[in-house]
């Protein structure tokens, strides 16, 4: 299994999503700088992390949205390679069309720093297989531009195709029909703002977020 960690400047959760998948498919992922013009070859899995990137100016990921890696992300991500982008991944993610919608301030204008319950709306997808369609878990979040925005149209569109793949178990962020990760039309796209590298060692409080990084794996006929 040969998995990637993009790195943008600003970054912050980098390393922690690299050691989340060390720790659970017991390979260490290769680490990609934005600037580069390429991915590495075969890729199996290429993760986009939480921080800041770029200070957040403009909008939240837009900057690193037209970063050069992304144009290999996006091609990799149509050749049915699974993404996953945390938080300021996430950002990333909307901001670069590969998926819908925009994460706004959240509401109330605080930054929010706390484990949350999440419950798994689409227990079928490759991010979600070991975990069981309405289960609770613990993840945990931090953020102040987490508030996901769609419009009408596309929210009954996530809704009816179940590419809600988690649903905040209770008021966060201000997010409509308390949305917390989504997923493409091809599956293969998850952006989540709940931080799942975080929480896969008891020692730091809980280990909800394993399944889903065991589900990609399982997928991949690598664990």
């Amino acid at each position: 299994m040969r998995a990637a960690v993009i790195t943008f400047p600003g970054s912050n959760c980098d390393r922690d999503m690299a050691v989340a998948i060390e720790r659970v498919s017991g390979k260490a992922p290769q680490r990609v700088w934005h600037g580069d013009a390429s991915l590495p070859d075969a890729l199996d899995f290429i993760a986009l992390p939480g921080g800041f990137s770029y200070g957040d100016y403009l909008r939240c990921g837009s900057m690193a949205a037209n970063s050069p890696i992304m144009r290999a992300v996006a091609e990799a991500a149509g050749k049915g390679v699974p993404v996953l982008g945390v938080c300021n991944g996430f950002q990333v993610l909307t901001e670069s069309g590969l998926l819908p919608g925009a994460l706004m301030r959240n509401a109330g204008q605080t930054f929010i720093c706390r484990t949350v319950k999440l419950k798994v709306e689409n227990g079928h997808s490759i991010f979600t297989g070991r975990y069981d369609e309405g289960q609770i878990i613990d993840i945990p979040v931090a953020h102040h531009d987490g508030n996901y925005f769609a419009d009408a149209e596309t929210l009954d569109r996530l809704e009816g195709d179940g590419r809600v793949a988690f649903r905040y178990a209770e008021s966060v962020n201000g997010s409509q029909r308390d949305i917390a990760g989504i997923l493409n039309a091809g599956g293969n796209v998850l952006g989540m703002m709940p931080h799942p590298e975080r929480a896969v060692d008891a020692a730091h409080g809980g280990t909800d977020g394993v399944a889903l990084f065991e589900s990609v794996f399982d997928s991949l006929s690598v664990v």
